[in-house]
């Protein structure tokens, strides 16, 4: 018989808010905006008086003011988020035996075969008390026997709470939340329910599978489960890929500048685009050069959690202009990004207008679609054939 799983889910309450009340507490009870202004951009987080009005993250900032034009606008600060971020994730790693970081503000914790030691709740418990304590930040977790049972305590438990959901009551916990509240079911599926009378999810516990299956073909098992709270998802460290990297190497020593930030530009539209595809974040900026007389030398900074190029291009030519000896021929050029995370694009929406990340969104499209660099930036199209070495490292 295996044994019982717990899986405890964190999430940061309104993260980016919190933060920046850290560093001005005259914020507090305040409805907070961040990302964009009243004229322009999208919400990449809010506080919770500010949702009380209907605004939420991913709506643009011109309809969030509309509906609270009271709220103070922030521009954000990703570098802070990554830092406090770090802080978090320093301490889960200390304190349990396997965790998964879902985001910059999201981890999955697998507790199972702990109660043999400790009581699981009491540790998970014990997990936000610490954080609490020493980040000043509010959190919430929700204990269960799986990811999705978990996710969903959490949500319950908003803000700053914790909650339990004990093995064999997870139909209990489920039947009288809507259809709507199961992570990853979509709006439209959501309104297909609705034409059956199925609203709750008690009611969807009540279908048949073979009703569902019918209905709703491969889908149908996974909501089945997902109503009876059955989730076999596992915990899985992000261990297997630690950076993204790729190479140049030049037919004939190169000496002028622009054609190696051109070389450059192009790689890191590459590495960022792969980020963006695999839901990555990188936090550490990195480029080789290596001159005609293979001497080698590299230059790296730590950077704000990020997989847009916008903000890595600037980070690359800085670089080179700290690395590159302009006497010297260059071999071989590199760009590399690491200490990388799971997480996605939005923690760069403070910069960003909803032209600029609709932009972002059709490039990938394409690229992902027909091949990379179908779509690419002028800077990086001058360059011609490159005998590119793209790699992996753990």
């Amino acid at each position: 018989m295996s044994a019982k799983r717990y899986i405890m889910h964190i999430d940061l309450d309104s993260f980016f808010v919190s933060v920046e009340r850290l560093d001005d507490p005259s914020l507090i009870g305040k409805a907070v905006i961040i990302g964009g202004n009243a004229q322009r951009g999208v919400v990449a987080s809010c506080s919770y008086e500010a949702r009380k009005y209907g605004v939420h993250s991913g709506m643009s900032s011109k309809e969030a003011f509309q509906l609270c034009p009271h709220a103070i606008s922030i521009r954000g600060n990703h570098a802070r988020y990554s830092e406090e971020s770090r802080r978090v994730t320093k301490i889960i790693d200390e304190m349990v035996p396997l965790y998964q970081k879902a985001s910059v503000d999201e981890f999955y914790i697998d507790l199972t075969g702990t109660d043999r030691f400790f009581d699981p709740y009491q540790l998970a418990t014990e997990v936000r008390q610490r954080i609490i304590r020493e980040t000043k930040l509010p959190i919430s977790f929700g204990l269960a026997s799986g990811r999705t049972i978990a996710k969903m305590a959490t949500n319950k438990a908003k803000p700053n709470g914790q909650l339990f959901i004990p093995h064999g009551r997870e139909m209990e916990f489920l039947a009288p939340q809507p259809i709507s509240a199961i992570p990853g079911l979509g709006e439209s599926t959501a309104k297909k329910f609705y034409t059956y009378g199925i609203e709750k999810i008690g009611d969807l516990q009540k279908c048949d599978l073979r009703f569902l299956k019918t209905v709703f073909g491969k889908n149908g098992l996974w909501m089945w489960e997902k109503a009876r709270g059955i989730d076999s998802g596992e915990v899985v460290p992000d261990h297997s890929r630690k950076s993204i990297s790729t190479e140049c190497t030049f037919n004939n020593n190169v000496s002028d500048r622009r054609k190696l930030e051109s070389v450059l530009v192009s790689m890191t539209e590459e590495l960022s685009g792969k980020l963006r595809k695999e839901n990555k974040l990188a936090s550490c900026l990195a480029i080789k050069i290596r001159y005609a007389n293979f001497e080698t030398h590299t230059q790296q900074e730590k950077i704000p959690l990020t997989a847009a190029e916008h903000i890595l291009i600037p980070g690359v030519k800085n670089l080179l202009t700290k690395a590159w000896d302009k006497n010297r021929p260059v071999r071989l050029i590199g760009v590399r990004l690491s200490q990388l995370t799971t997480g996605r694009y939005q923690i760069n929406l403070f910069d960003d207008n909803e032209e600029q990340i609709r932009l972002y969104q059709a490039m990938d499209r394409i690229n992902f679609k027909f091949g990379e660099k179908t779509v690419c930036r002028a800077a990086g199209m001058e360059i011609g054939t490159r005998n590119f070495n793209p790699f992996m490292r753990d």
